[in-house]
């Protein structure tokens, strides 16, 4: 290589040449303050300004242009990093021109003390020019369909693309406006573009619309279209060039990912098979289709056993019997359909059978024959419907969801003259898949909360009897399906001495535990009521209970516990003799009262820790309550209300139960619809009684002197007494049951002891002693010997049918009265008399 010589000038730059060619760049050198320190003849060359002009300057006075610090930020610190950069910038000529300048910034390097950067440049010119029969070829030859319009919208000039997009031969287009040539291209909505882009000036780009073109009838296309406007050399506006692509596919996709987002808002938005399965049709028509069915498997629709095929439980059925679940039409009525919601129906496209399910791939049917054999023969009734209303393509999907089968999804077009394609099936498949999810979900969930609801309506009582004490009327309102099945409970227990006992509870919680605890916590009362406990103890019992299912849950660990945490309770016990109702709650809103005539009150009883906390003890409180006064037990989601005011609803139940003197039963399963109009997400019930007494002529007592020789005494009053009351054929056996439990009540029992007869729809005897082996106190030991007397008294008098309670008593109640002619229609009779 020839080296450089003395005094050579350097050349011009710019000059045409080799275009990666930088020997004859303009060069600089810039500190890190912006400063020029180095300035050669080739910049001179470039901008007109020698070195002594520009050295000490900063170089941003030579720019064209605002400056951009955070741009020049970026520039910097890329350079700091060790890698160069380049890009275009408008600098100032020294006569005063406008250049644009391709410039390149090296790495920065150190000059000295200073940190310094390399700039070279070089003027954009055009390197080279198109012969005009280059330019026509690429124009005429454009994947872009091109056209020139002119100040009157009329074709001037078109290339062979645009000519194929709309079939419209060139002869024809030229001269003539578009409205007159594609009215069905949105011709008034381009040409309003176009006048707009001929009154600013201004280019309008990537315009989309649909459309119908002659050049494919049956099918629509979406285009993308931008407008300019044609310049000529006095700045004029001569006329507009538009140019179009077809975007169909585009369109298409984002079409599809756009109703696909949609879907996932529209379809499953409740727990109910059959509503999922209309949220589908709804949503596929008119959207995607003109009628849509869909049809599950009747195991899906069914609570019982698993309720679908499993993919890999064998062959299918080759006509499997499902459930018409929805249909839509864009038709009023959807006269397409063959079969109605809820019919039974065995459809699959001919010649498919079973296994169109369990394979899972979709069936398109692009054009849909009426006249085919094989529809014909085995489908003539849906082959009418299909030659009647011009159904002409058809896609079927089958539902499945997690490895189960549920369905099938038919799709259809009538009125839609286009027919599917591939890219409908990706579609219809999306569609259906994301209900079948839904409808799986919205099945098993179905399933769960049946077996729970029954679980539940299992371990309630089937019926309810207050015996001649009280008349009972109970309502019980499952929660929403939403809420799930919660452990609301009730019950009434028959006594000793024609009581009867009364609770109501709510266990925390929702679902299959919450039902299994309540019918645990029922089963505990009822053994509990049956020892004859006061309703505080009784409480104290439970809530020892719950403590301890608690404490074995904890100590089974995370996998066996059920989230048993908790209860409320009220118990009560009312003696229709003495007309006294003793009770004791467990965090439980208080029982309602209404008095002959009277307003409603709450009774005032301390309220308790809930069952499971442990620590405190129950109060009881024991209120006289007036013959035929109204007294109710209720759960907090009776009172709860819309408003979450416990308060305003136990207002507004005395309210209700005040005003109406309606039947028990009436009244109680209005004041539930009244209280509570809509689903609400806890159980709800309502226990409502009326309560009678029991008069001095059917209760006679006596006490018993500490004297042998009262037995005699007491069983000639107890025989006496029987007889006066018409039941003179159970004279002696209730003198032999007396004569024994007086007589070993004497030796055993703790004074002072008392003998009781009462007459109901049973005879019975009762003796009660001051002794007691219930517990007062929680954990409290009985140390007084004396105080298990009358279970002595009770053994030694089994063969009698004595029963012990463990309160005292001893009790003989299995003797039934008999249907005596002679009793007034107005007493207390067996039920079997009444």
């Amino acid at each position: 290589m020839e080296p450089v010589r003395k005094g050579v000038s350097a050349a011009t730059p710019g000059e045409p040449g080799d275009l990666f060619d930088a020997s004859t760049d303009a060069t600089a050198v810039i500190s890190e303050y912006g400063v020029v320190v180095g300035w050669t003849r080739s910049a001179e060359a470039l901008l007109g300004y020698a070195a002594p002009d520009v050295l000490g300057i900063r170089a941003a006075r030579l720019l064209d242009m605002p400056e951009d610090p955070v741009r020049l930020a970026g520039v910097v610190e890329r350079c700091r990093a060790g890698n160069g950069w380049s890009g275009q910038t408008a600098v100032r000529h020294r006569d005063g021109r406008r250049l644009e300048l391709r410039l390149r910034v090296s790495a920065s390097f150190p000059l000295g003390d200073t940190e310094c950067f390399l700039v070279s440049a070089r003027e954009e010119r055009q390197r080279w020019t198109m012969g005009l029969s280059v330019l026509d070829g690429f124009l005429t030859r454009s994947p872009v369909g091109m056209a020139v319009m002119d100040t009157e919208l009329r074709y001037v000039w078109l290339n062979d693309t645009l000519e194929r997009f709309g079939g419209v031969p060139r002869d024809e287009r030229l001269g003539r406006r578009l409205s007159e040539l594609l009215p069905g291209l949105q011709a008034e909505a381009l040409e309003s573009l176009m006048r707009k882009v001929l009154a600013t000036g201004l280019p309008v780009t990537d315009y989309e619309y649909l459309g119908w073109s002659w050049a494919d009838p049956h099918r629509r296309h979406a285009y993308s279209t931008s407008f300019f406007p044609l310049v000529d050399a006095d700045d004029t506006i001569t006329g507009v060039c538009y140019m179009v692509q077809d975007v169909t596919e585009r369109w298409n996709a984002r079409q599809l990912l756009t109703l696909v987002n949609e879907a996932g808002t529209s379809i499953g938005t409740t727990l109910d098979v059959l509503r999922t399965a209309q949220e589908l049709a709804d949503f596929a028509v008119p959207r995607f289709a003109d009628f849509v069915i869909v049809d599950l498997l009747e195991a899906v629709l069914s609570t019982e056993g698993h309720g679908a095929w499993l993919t890999d439980a064998g062959p299918a059925p080759a006509r499997p019997a499902m459930r018409r679940a929805a249909l839509r039409s864009v038709r009023e009525g959807c006269p397409e359909a063959v079969a109605r919601v809820g019919d039974r129906v065995h459809f699959l496209p001919p010649p498919h059978d079973g296994s169109l399910l369990t394979e899972g791939e979709p069936l398109l049917i692009p054009v849909l024959d009426p006249s085919d054999e094989l529809w014909l023969t085995r489908e003539p009734a849906r082959t009418e419907r299909i030659r009647e209303y011009g159904l002409h393509s058809l896609i079927a999907v089958p539902m499945r969801a997690r490895n189960t089968v549920l369905g099938l999804t038919t799709f259809a077009r009538s009125l839609n003259p286009v027919s599917f394609g591939t890219d409908d099936v990706l579609l219809a498949r999306e569609l259906v898949a994301r209900a079948a999810v839904c409808v799986d979900n919205a099945r098993r969930y179905t399933r769960e909360h049946t077996a729970a609801l029954t679980l539940q309506r299992s371990l309630l009582p089937p019926a309810l009897t207050g015996g001649t004490a009280l008349e009972v009327a109970s309502s019980y309102l499952p929660a929403d399906s939403s809420g799930g099945v919660g452990g609301d409970w009730f019950d009434v227990i028959p006594l000793s001495g024609a009581r009867v006992g009364l609770v109501i509870g709510d266990v925390v919680g929702h679902g299959i535990t919450a039902a299994a605890s309540m019918g645990r916590l029922r089963t505990a009362v009822q053994t509990l009521a049956a020892m004859e406990m006061p309703p505080d103890e009784l409480l104290a019992h439970l809530d020892d209970l719950v403590l301890r299912l608690s404490d074995e849950e904890t100590a089974a660990g995370t996998a066996a516990r059920s989230t048993f945490i908790g209860a409320t309770c009220v118990y009560a016990v009312y003696d229709p003799v003495s007309r006294q109702c003793t009770m004791a709650r467990a965090g439980h809103p208080p029982p309602v009262v209404v008095a002959p005539g009277g307003p409603a009150c709450f009774a005032e009883i301390p309220a308790g820790p809930p069952l499971g906390l442990g620590g405190m003890a129950f109060e009881a409180t024991e209120i006289e309550l007036a013959e035929n006064s109204l007294f109710g037990l209720y759960t907090n989601g009776l009172i709860a209300g819309c408003d979450r005011d416990v308060e305003r609803g136990m207002a507004r139940l005395g309210e209700v139960l005040a005003h109406a003197g309606e039947d028990l039963d009436t009244l109680c399963t209005s004041a539930v619809r009244q209280l509570v109009p809509v689903p609400q997400p806890d159980d709800i019930a309502l226990l409502l009684t009326r309560t009678h007494s029991l008069g001095a002529d059917r209760v006679a007592s006596w006490d018993v002197p500490d004297d042998p020789a009262a037995v005699g005494v007491l069983r000639a009053q107890a025989t006496r007494q029987v007889e006066d009351w018409g039941l003179g054929e159970l004279a002696i056996t209730t003198e032999l049951v007396v004569s024994e439990l007086v007589t070993n009540a004497l030796r055993y029992a703790t004074p002072p002891i008392r003998l009781r007869l009462l007459r109901d729809t049973r005879l019975t005897c009762e003796v009660a002693d001051a002794s007691s082996t219930a517990p007062r106190l929680r954990h409290a030991r009985i140390t007084d010997e004396g105080g298990r007397g009358l279970f002595l008294v009770a053994q030694l008098t089994q063969r009698w049918g004595a029963r012990y309670t463990g309160a005292g008593k001893v009790i003989w109640a299995e003797q039934e009265i008999p249907c005596p002619p002679d009793l007034p229609s107005s007493a207390l009779q067996h039920p079997d008399c009444r």
